[in-house]
């Protein structure tokens, strides 16, 4: 089997990569972070305009591009190289699968052709106070009422949620755990920005009272829904975590060539190469976990929910050492507020735990393949 790229995703790579290099420089990243908002408009409309970005695996049909998940596992792994700070992820990776994977057509036609122009924001709430990834932590409650639904209940952590304009929301009726579209300014939606550590990812808490929402997909079966989301999920946020430690590993091997003690390069001494080499090992080894399940993402094969979990431990852990070592290598500098070094261990750090930890992953992964 041929893993390789090809000739038209390698140039999407250099595209977006010139892009991004423009757009998404460290200067910029800093800017955006310290807004509430946490994204520059201008640059969102371009990337949705100018490059397509927002609908790359939206189908033709609903205003997409209808590309294959490759292409977006390209994309995201120069996202995360670059630290961009846009609602990217909530829009076309949670709430975008969500309502692909919904099997409810008319959700679809009103809501996919505005993530794909980048007109419309949304974000996928479903975790809440008690942390969990698993169907079992969903308690919000939805209530049947006239021709919709009413929801009450609290969600935490959601990507983007105080700047969404539709939110999907997971919460439990009579029939099991379900999905709900509810719009940005519903009655008894209180939406709050919280305080992160990642100050590139924004995350918001979002509380329920009586809101109003119209159910997506069927009834009772929303977890089924939200299952394969999470994989696909973690599978593009392993290509992000992929593109983040190339970054780590790159300003690593160009800081030991250049910095000099004891009257020769730092890269020099055996220490250093050690740990270059070790992050090398990391970075490669997550390529080929990220790229293979980029690719049963792209088929929806059975490999999928193993290989998403895979994915998932082995790249956040490998990001976050690399990122780690970074620091160590660049020494004093490393540790202080103006070097890059550490909004990407920041970012690593909050990818590991986004979705569910390696361990949370392991375990998933020794019950899905009956360990």
């Amino acid at each position: 089997m041929n893993f390789a790229f090809s000739e038209e995703q390698d140039e999407l790579r250099r595209i977006v990569r010139q892009f991004l290099d423009d757009k998404s420089s460290e200067t910029a990243v800093r800017e955006q972070m310290d807004t509430e908002a946490g994204y520059d408009a201008a640059v969102w409309s371009q990337m949705a305009e100018q490059l397509g970005l927002q609908g790359l695996i939206i189908p033709e049909e609903f205003g997409g591009s209808g590309y294959s998940y490759i292409e977006l596992i390209v994309v995201l792994e120069e996202m995360g190289r670059s630290l961009l700070c846009a609602p990217y992820f909530s829009s076309v990776v949670l709430a975008g699968n969500t309502l692909l994977h919904s099997g409810d057509d008319a959700a679809k036609k009103a809501h996919l052709p505005g993530i794909a122009s980048g007109e419309t924001i949304a974000a996928l709430a479903l975790t809440e106070a008690n942390g969990r990834w698993d169907e079992a932590g969903i308690t919000a409650t939805a209530t049947a009422s006239g021709d919709g639904y009413t929801i009450d209940g609290e969600k935490l952590f959601v990507l983007d949620g105080h700047t969404a304009d539709l939110i999907i929301v997971a919460a439990r009726t009579g029939k099991g755990v379900s999905l709900f579209t509810v719009a940005a300014d519903a009655a008894g939606l209180t939406r709050t920005a919280l305080s992160t550590m990642d100050q590139t990812r924004k995350q918001a808490k979002l509380t329920f009272a009586g809101t109003p929402a119209t159910l997506l997909g069927t009834e009772g079966e929303g977890w089924t829904v939200l299952e394969r989301v999470l994989d696909l999920a973690a599978v593009a946020l392993a290509a992000e975590q992929v593109g983040g430690a190339q970054k780590v590993l790159d300003m690593s091997v160009e800081y030991a060539k250049v910095r000099v003690q004891f009257g020769r390069p730092i890269g020099s001494f055996q220490a250093i190469k050690h740990k270059c080499a070790d992050m090398l090992l990391e970075v490669e080894s997550s390529k080929s976990a990220a790229y293979y399940a980029g690719w049963c993402a792209s088929e929806l094969n059975d490999e999928l929910p193993s290989v998403a979990c895979l994915a998932k431990a082995y790249c956040s852990e490998a990001y976050f050492h690399c990122a780690a070592e970074n620091i160590q290598i660049h020494g004093g500098i490393g540790f202080t507020w103006e070097h890059p070094a550490h909004l990407y261990f920041k970012r690593a750090k909050s990818s590991e735990l986004l979705f569910g930890d390696p361990t949370y992953h392991r375990e998933l992964l020794a019950q899905r393949i009956g360990l």
